[in-house]
């Protein structure tokens, strides 16, 4: 808002009364962003039926949601011509709408004005404004609610969680059939969930997109550096931050939610540290080089310390930073792929260090059996990530009995395996030496 930006906003606002306040403070386009109001067409031009507001934690999706319905019910422009008499209003749980849709700070209770203010009937579930709208509310975990009651609109709030998605959708479908133009907005912190994929990827679909950062100015202080700080890049982060879809297969060898449980900000001393290498093919140049490094803590833990992998490497460039890895890290050994170009290998790290004690793996099992193990450390909580490897961790939700999508090596996943087993799985983990990783 320019006067606001030109330091013009005390002398307006001391000129206003208390009621003249109340309406320019409720005049959400003045305040809004852009994502934050109703867009003009669907993604495939034309009318939308369904108006996807997908965002991160804190984005401001609730106050999107309550406000569209506010302009509904009292028929203001851009989001009415005139008032909407029926409305649904429809959460994960009736706490969820009590708490969050209707009594939350941003949810209708407190963005009405007083003399705008609805009613709100507990025991009913019903919202009843002073000029006769109505808003109805139900829960995702009863859709034979929905069987019955008919509106011209409709309110959503986090349909990736709700419990009964597509039976509660698919009721609420056969409900929007008042008015000249029945909508809906779906306001939700996106999960790869069928339904929602389906709905974002329909051309009828008007789709918006915020991530947390994008409300910053209303959110309390150190909230994003704290939480950014510790969450930024991994998929938890893409997914509750950014508002992204975080894809994840469903014959997934490893799981995210085993990764992010596992996740911390630091290791603990580690009594042993190796740094495994899943070299190109043939030792080619030019192609992808897996390097990662992991420790073993006396509590009997195991830690991912570094993703240290290359996407596009010479000989010398993969060895030397493999080198510089072990070396940073004090690590005990380096552990390296040799089923094809061994002697090659075996070359250009001793013309680089040849001080470094390589220790010489060959594959015997295919790398679907050879990671199933590690898989289950992973599952039985017994590993865990010093920080964020997105990289790795995409390879590993991607990883199923058929590799990874497309045929491409999983080689940062490779040298995690290797590592792993050699710490946790081939008895390599009795060295006394205790390294703090300060």
């Amino acid at each position: 808002m320019h006067c606001v930006e030109s330091g013009q906003a005390r002398t307006l606002l001391e000129g206003l009364g208390p009621e003249a306040l109340a309406r320019f403070l409720a005049d959400w386009p003045l305040f809004a962003r852009p994502d934050q109001l109703p867009p003009e067409s669907a993604q495939g031009g034309g009318p939308w039926s369904t108006w996807l507001v997908l965002g991160g934690r804190g984005a401001g999706k609730t106050r999107t949601g309550a406000e569209w319905v506010r302009g509904l019910a009292l028929g203001l422009p851009p989001f009415a011509g005139r008032p909407a008499g029926r409305i649904a209003i429809v959460a994960e749980t009736l706490q969820d709408l009590r708490e969050v849709m209707v009594e939350g700070v941003s949810g209708l209770l407190a963005i009405h004005p007083p003399g705008q203010r609805p009613l709100w009937l507990a025991s009913r579930r019903r919202l009843e404004w002073p000029n006769g709208a109505v808003a109805q509310g139900f829960s995702a975990e009863d859709p034979e609610s929905l069987r019955g009651p008919q509106f011209e609109a409709a309110w959503c709030d986090e349909l990736a969680k709700w419990s009964q998605a597509e039976a509660t959708f698919d009721m609420l479908q056969f409900g929007l059939r008042l008015g000249d133009w029945p909508r809906q907005v779906i306001t939700t912190t996106p999960r790869p969930t069928r339904l929602l994929k389906r709905l974002a990827a329909d051309p009828r679909t008007a789709l918006s997109r915020a991530a947390t950062r994008a409300n910053a100015a209303h959110l309390a202080p150190h909230f994003l550096a704290t939480i950014v700080g510790r969450y930024a890049g991994t998929a938890l982060g893409r997914q509750e931050l950014e508002g992204d879809f975080v894809e994840e297969r469903s014959d997934a060898l490893f799981r995210r939610e085993a990764i992010e449980a596992g996740r911390v900000d630091a290791a603990e001393d580690c009594r042993r540290i190796v740094v495994a290498v899943d070299p190109p093919a043939g030792g080619v140049r030019g192609g992808r080089c897996g390097i990662v490094a992991a420790g073993l803590a006396p509590s009997g833990l195991a830690y991912v310390l570094d993703d240290a992998s290359l996407e596009r490497a010479t000989p010398e460039a993969w060895a030397g930073r493999a080198i510089a890895t072990y070396r940073r890290l004090e690590a005990d050994a380096l552990l390296v792929e040799v089923n094809q170009g061994g002697e090659m290998v075996r070359s250009v790290l001793a013309t680089i260090d040849p001080a470094v004690p390589v220790t010489m793996l060959r594959a015997r099992r295919g790398k679907h059996a050879r990671a199933e193990p590690v898989a289950a450390l992973y599952a039985q909580g017994r590993v865990r990530h010093a920080g964020a490897f997105p990289a790795l961790e995409e390879e590993m939700t991607m990883f199923g009995p058929d590799g990874l999508p497309g045929g491409r090596s999983p080689d940062r996943l490779d040298a995690l395996v290797w590592a792993i087993t050699h710490l946790c799985l081939q008895g390599e983990a009795a060295a006394p030496r205790i390294r703090r990783l300060d």
